[in-house]
């Protein structure tokens, strides 16, 4: 029988259908699946949300089956340093790091900012995203949204100088980044980048396949391109200085909230602006990233937003401004 002082880790798939559609140039999806972590300890718990992602060879089921087989080194006491070398980065990691952050600040009675010895993070501006479609479809959909500050606008490929072209003129006065998740080739890369130049755009994510990025060096970017699904850590940034500007700090890619803030500040110290991004998730996964927002020129944090439904004690959004979360909710 497990004494009730030790730590007990718990986990489960949850689903929330999104609102309307989010489509890149992978695919469509109408639901998030979330994987949520729950260690609780002394009538506390800790929890932590993430989102395995098929480009990466995740699955629901697979982070699953990596968080429970967790449960023997968390009753022993595994903290979160010594998770960083149990675990490999990737979804299962984050949600185990942000669960025992949140056991750890409620357990000292600090938020998670402080515990941590971080920034206190206020109020921003977050990127809204504007799924990829044609240029009508996707004029249509930006029109509704032109009040924003900031928009994300997804891309992919063939046909985006006219959809980009369709979105600036309906949002003359957004500030608009693009993300190609990988699909430009460097048969376009630089129309495609003229552009988005053209419509004012700031900057763009991920233009070509990660690893094969190469023509990124060899040519005068015209506007700031930022990495994503090249960059993933710590270890992955110095090889990338030649070839981008930025980079996209995801907590399910970096494995979690702890080597998310380490990563933040050896890109800082690299040269790098920093984005925070997020998959399409609930506020329990946004939670934790907002501890990267005072680093960040760009912040991405509205994949609530994207849902038919949040969970309770939701992070408050106030059109795009994006608040800290209170401690029911995490941290």
């Amino acid at each position: 029988m497990t004494s009730p002082k030790l730590p007990m880790l718990t986990a489960r798939i949850e689903r929330f259908p999104i609102a309307g559609h989010f489509t890149i140039s992978r695919g469509a999806k109408t639901e998030a699946v979330t994987v949520v972590a729950e260690i609780s300890r002394t009538g506390l718990i800790g929890r932590g949300e993430c989102v395995p992602y098929p480009r990466y060879g995740e699955t629901p089921e697979a982070a699953l089956a990596a968080i429970e087989a967790m449960q023997g080194a968390i009753a022993s006491g595994l903290n979160r340093q010594a998770l960083q070398a149990a675990m490999p980065p990737g979804a299962a990691r984050n949600a185990l790091d942000c669960a025992l952050i949140d056991l750890e600040a409620k357990q000292a009675g600090l938020r998670a900012w402080n515990l941590l010895d971080r920034p206190v993070p206020g109020e921003r501006t977050t990127a809204y995203t504007i799924s990829l479609g044609t240029p009508e479809a996707m004029a249509a959909a930006t029109a509704k949204a032109a009040r924003r500050a900031l928009l994300k606008i997804k891309l992919g490929g063939d046909g985006d100088a006219e959809r980009i072209a369709a979105v600036r003129k309906a949002a003359p006065e957004s500030e608009l980044i693009v993300d190609a998740n990988e699909a430009w080739t460097d048969a376009n890369l630089e129309q495609n980048l003229f552009a988005c130049a053209q419509a004012g755009v700031t900057l763009v994510e991920q233009p070509l396949p990660a690893g094969r990025d190469a023509a990124l060096a060899r040519i005068k970017r015209p506007l700031a391109v930022c990495a994503d699904e090249s960059v993933h850590d710590r270890t992955s940034l110095a090889p990338l200085r030649d070839r981008y500007d930025a980079v996209n700090i995801k907590l399910d890619k970096t494995g979690g909230l702890t080597e998310a803030l380490a990563m933040a500040d050896a890109a800082q110290m690299l040269g790098f602006e920093i984005m925070v991004g997020c998959m399409v998730a609930t506020s329990l996964s946004m939670a934790p990233a907002m501890l990267l927002t005072p680093q960040a020129r760009f912040v991405d944090l509205d994949g609530p937003l994207l849902l038919k439904r949040d969970r309770d004690n939701a992070l408050r959004y106030d059109g795009s401004l994006v608040y800290p979360p209170e401690a029911a909710l995490w941290g």
